[in-house]
């Protein structure tokens, strides 16, 4: 009788998993949609609890508030009483989720199609030593240091060997070539129309960028800005609280700044990332704004395109992610694209982390 297999339906076991940490991942995910809205975030959190029993007799939703308060994730607004904000440390764990969320799901890739075929200088592992960390990869593990840590924190036992993440230690790389990058994201109106919440994927693909620089590019830049009506710049940890506006698509606006950022910029490496999901709509002009939102309108368009040109001049491709999938829009960005000679993706809001990651990773190790 020969060996096979027997299929049967998969029914996963219901988690048991309740307490601190099953409700801090789920609050974590709210504060980032309702904007750093503790109050709106914790509403949201009780309707859950209500419909899924995220808590039980032995720990309530008042105590996770209690805790949330001693492990400095939110305060108390001194300005209303009763009310809560979040911290500086929530706002650096919100990144690192956005990072694990995004990063950690990333695949090997082939090589990337650049038009311009110049690479740059790869890098070089230096003799300095740190602690593992998320998002180095293996062939960074000194095992030597490794094993020798493992020895040292848990001894032997016989023929039993442990070795855990703590034990972990990496050759540190100096990186050679800097990359600067300017993120646009569009905050317009429609990236919150058609029953769609496209504004959160992009907190999250621009919060998990900053901190991925952070963590393992720090000598590189990443500059982010928003733009409606206008464009401006805005911090990384204002991140959480990006919220759409009720405005217009300035896409000249956004264009302008991010070049003027990246002229100040003393790196071989220079490039523009813009997340959008509609047509340029909006210009702002001596006497107030010129508005169009009704198809392509070429005053706007040609502005737009003589940017592209502009930043081709200066050797900065621009990689444009639009989240929206019309023929005429696409007609738009490939022009955009051609005449700036960067790229474009046509990417739903699952894939748009995939993209941004690898092209980051792709880029900085080109030089033009």
């Amino acid at each position: 009788m020969s060996a096979g297999f027997r299929f049967r339906d998969y029914v996963p076991e219901e988690s048991t998993e309740k307490g601190f940490d099953s409700l801090f991942k789920i609050f974590m995910q709210l504060v980032t949609i309702t904007s750093g809205d503790v109050g709106e975030a914790l509403s949201w959190l009780n309707e859950l609890d209500k419909q899924y029993g995220l808590t039980d007799d032995g720990y309530g939703m008042g105590d996770f508030i209690e805790d949330l308060k001693k492990k400095g994730y939110i305060d108390e607004d001194p300005q209303e009483p009763g009310a809560f904000n979040i911290t500086a440390k929530s706002e650096q764990n919100i990144r690192k989720s956005a990072l694990e969320e995004i990063f950690g799901k990333l695949k090997k890739s082939g090589q990337g199609n650049h038009r311009t075929p110049h690479t740059g200088q790869g890098d070089e592992q230096s003799t300095d030593m740190r602690e593992f960390r998320f998002g180095d990869s293996l062939d960074q593990i000194s095992m030597t240091e490794s094993i020798r840590n493992a020895q040292l924190n848990h001894g032997m036992e016989g023929d039993n060997f442990m070795l855990t993440e703590g034990d972990l230690e990496v050759r540190e790389n100096e990186h050679k070539s800097q990359t600067s990058t300017v993120l646009m994201i569009d905050i317009s109106h429609s990236m919150i129309l058609y029953g769609e919440d496209r504004i959160t994927p992009a907190k999250k693909v621009a919060m998990a960028l900053a901190e991925l620089v952070k963590q393992k590019y720090p000598k590189d830049f990443l500059d982010v800005i928003v733009f409606g009506n206008d464009a401006w710049q805005i911090e990384v940890k204002e991140l959480p609280y990006l919220q759409v506006g009720p405005y217009h698509t300035n896409t000249v606006a956004g264009l302008e700044l991010a070049l003027d950022l990246l002229r100040k910029r003393k790196t071989p490496n220079k490039q523009i990332f813009m997340i959008t999901d509609g047509k340029p709509t909006c210009l702002k002009e001596s006497n107030g704004y010129y508005k169009n939102s009704f198809g392509l309108d070429r005053k706007v368009v040609n502005k737009t395109l003589n940017l592209a040109a502009a930043a081709r001049r200066l050797k900065v491709p621009i990689t444009t992610f639009m989240i929206a999938s019309d023929p005429y829009l696409q007609q738009f960005v490939e022009e955009f694209t051609q005449v700036n000679q960067g790229k474009a993706y046509y990417s739903s809001l699952k894939g748009l982390g995939h993209l941004i990651f690898e092209d980051y990773k792709r880029n900085r190790r080109k030089s033009v």
